[in-house]
C-alpha cells in the first residue's frame, strides 16, 4: 500500500503563487516518476508537470516558465511552485506517482483545490 498526501492548495489573485507538495509514504521500494495532474470543473484530467527519480521534466505547455515540479527522493516528496498564476490554472490538483511496494502500483493523491480570482 502507497498513500499520497497533498498539501499547499488555496485561493489566490491573478499573477500569486501557490506551492504544492506532495509525499508518498508505506511500503515503498522505489518511485519512478512523480507527477501533478489538474482537472477543472467540465474538463478531462490533464498532466501538469512530471519528474522522473533521475531528475528528467517535462511541463504541459501552458505551463513553462510559470511552474516548477522538483522532488526530494530521500523524503519521497514531489512539490510545485505556480508563479503568475492565471485563472486558467483553476482546478484540483492531483498528485501522481508510479511506484513499486513491492509490486509496481500507479498513486493517485486525493487532490487539491486550486482557485485564481481575476
Amino acid at each position: 500500500q502507497v498513500q499520497l498526501v497533498e498539501s499547499g492548495g488555496g485561493l489566490v489573485q491573478a499573477g500569486g503563487s501557490l506551492r504544492l507538495s506532495c509525499t508518498a509514504s508505506g511500503n515503498i521500494v522505489s518511485i519512478n516518476v512523480m507527477a501533478w495532474y489538474r482537472q477543472a470543473p467540465g474538463k478531462q484530467r490533464e498532466l501538469v508537470a512530471a519528474v522522473s527519480r533521475g531528475g528528467n521534466i517535462n511541463y504541459r505547455d501552458s505551463v513553462k516558465g510559470r511552474f516548477t515540479i522538483s522532488r526530494d527522493n530521500a523524503k519521497n516528496t514531489v512539490y510545485l511552485q505556480m508563479n503568475s498564476l492565471k485563472p486558467e490554472d483553476t482546478a484540483v490538483y492531483y498528485c501522481n506517482a508510479d511506484a513499486r511496494a513491492p509490486s509496481y502500483l500507479v498513486v493517485w493523491g486525493q487532490g487539491t483545490q486550486v482557485t485564481v480570482s481575476s
